[in-house]
């Protein structure tokens, strides 16, 4: 049923969500209400910088009533949704009920261990705020531990790093702990020389970066390799026990001791797609993603869509389309130009993604560009990331800020936000200088190997 006015609801503030409402902002005859259970729109992309203290949390933050504020027809809710009633066209928030004429839900996805949940508590993953100042808090409280620590063993385990993923994210996370290691830290601490540091990259396929091309999986590789990080290709976590990673290469098993693992492998839908599936019926895929129609709405609910991550929506190739800012952003406007159509009684075409290319940066200077047939590395694929992701980035006070501190981080290879906040880790630090390396005997950080035929 449409109204005079149009309710549309917008249920998550990310790219999709708040690309959505601005695309409707100031419509006439449409009333937009956006709900998020936070009331920032975070810039994911640049997660891993606050996770390794290259930029601050409020840098990549940006409230979303700010980012909203001109258009007057656009309310920002606060709230939880909960339940969705489609018969009823009711939403049922933890802030009450809310009625729409159209629906949008762009909730995105989290971090999947597939079926291993309990390696959550050892090896965080990174999707949210919260994720990335808890790593900050692991990597940081690492290189201080191992100051103290006066056990050979100890110390080692407290300076290896293990990042399981080599997609873009642990690449990325991977790439910018070398940094810190070789560049950043190295002549900050007295009992330690930080270039020490093990980082380890493991990586399930037979090579990092694996939707990118080849070459450009080669370069990262061994941009890599020149700060400090181990990639390893094949091989499988298959289990995280405490400070223990256990590697399976082939039919070889191996024990890595490591006091910091970080999770970059895997994603899983959030939760509205559970919802989606129980109350409309649709379809979900193994990452628990919806799938969604050509102009990428619900089956059978033509006035409920699926954006962004949270979407399997069918590309040209025959393939879903990746779970990147570009695609979300470009669903989010789509939804909003169709929205506006179906008020006017025009017809729509289906979605059609416009694939403006994927970049990934390994280090200073260090990038890959994939730009369809040209695809490149080095200092300019690096220049292009910088600008791009400036571009994108939400608020011109964010945009100012950020262009402010990696031009002093450029000249000085100084990270300023890298605070250890939390009270727990430094009880820690006693308790594991006297008794963890009694535990552990003298076991080497990276030499426990079994060979299980």
């Amino acid at each position: 049923m449409v109204t005079d006015t149009q309710r549309v609801v917008i249920v998550g503030g990310g790219f999709g969500g708040l690309y959505a409402a601005h695309a409707l902002g100031n419509v006439p005859n449409v009333h937009v209400t956006l709900i998020d259970k936070r009331n920032f729109h975070l810039f994911q992309p640049l997660l891993y910088q606050v996770a390794t203290g290259g930029l601050s949390a409020s840098d990549i933050a940006y409230p979303l009533r700010t980012a909203l504020q001109r258009y007057n027809n656009v309310q920002v809710l606060y709230a939880e949704v909960n339940d969705i009633l489609p018969d009823q066209q009711l939403l049922l928030t933890s802030a009450g009920p809310f009625s729409y004429d159209t629906l949008i839900v762009a909730t995105g996805v989290s971090h999947h261990y597939f079926g291993n949940d309990q390696w959550e508590q050892d090896a965080p993953g990174l999707k949210t705020l919260e994720d990335a100042i808890e790593i900050r808090h692991r990597i940081f409280h690492a290189f201080e531990a191992a100051e103290v620590t006066t056990d050979p063993a100890e110390r080692r385990a407290w300076m290896t790093f293990v990042v399981v993923g080599g997609g873009p994210t642990g690449v990325e996370l991977a790439g910018a702990l070398g940094e810190l290691a070789h560049n950043t830290l190295r002549r900050e601490y007295r009992a330690i020389d930080t270039a020490d540091a093990q980082i380890l990259l493991v990586e399930g396929t037979e090579r990092v970066l694996p939707p990118y091309p080849k070459d450009l999986s080669a370069a990262a590789a061994s941009e890599l390799y020149k700060l400090g990080v181990t990639v390893r290709t094949g091989t499988f976590v298959t289990d995280i026990a405490g400070q223990r990673v256990t590697l399976k290469t082939g039919d070889a098993v191996e024990q890595i001791y490591a006091k910091t693992v970080l999770w970059a492998a895997g994603m899983r839908a959030s939760r509205m797609g559970t919802v989606i599936r129980d109350r409309l019926g649709a379809e979900l895929d193994r990452a628990g993603r919806v799938k969604v129609q050509p102009d990428t709405s619900v089956p059978n609910y033509p006035n409920v869509f699926v954006i962004g991550d949270l979407a399997h929506f069918v590309g040209p190739t025959g393939t879903p389309l990746p779970g990147v800012a570009q695609v979300a952003m470009q669903q989010g406007e789509y939804v909003a130009r169709l929205i506006r159509a179906q008020m006017q009684g025009k017809p729509t075409a289906p979605f059609r993604y416009r694939d403006r290319g994927s970049l990934a940066v390994i280090g200073r200077h260090a990038a890959v560009a994939d730009l369809g047939r040209l695809h490149f590395g080095g200092f300019f694929a690096w220049l292009i990331w910088l600008f791009v992701h400036i571009a994108y980035l939400v608020g011109f006070d964010r945009k100012l800020l950020v262009i402010v501190q990696w031009g002093w981080s450029y000249l000085t290879r100084k990270h300023s936000s890298r605070l250890v906040l939390n009270a727990e880790y430094m009880r820690d630090i006693p308790d594991t200088v006297t008794s963890t390396a009694k535990q552990n005997g003298a076991h080497s950080a990276t030499t426990l190997v079994e060979s299980r035929n």
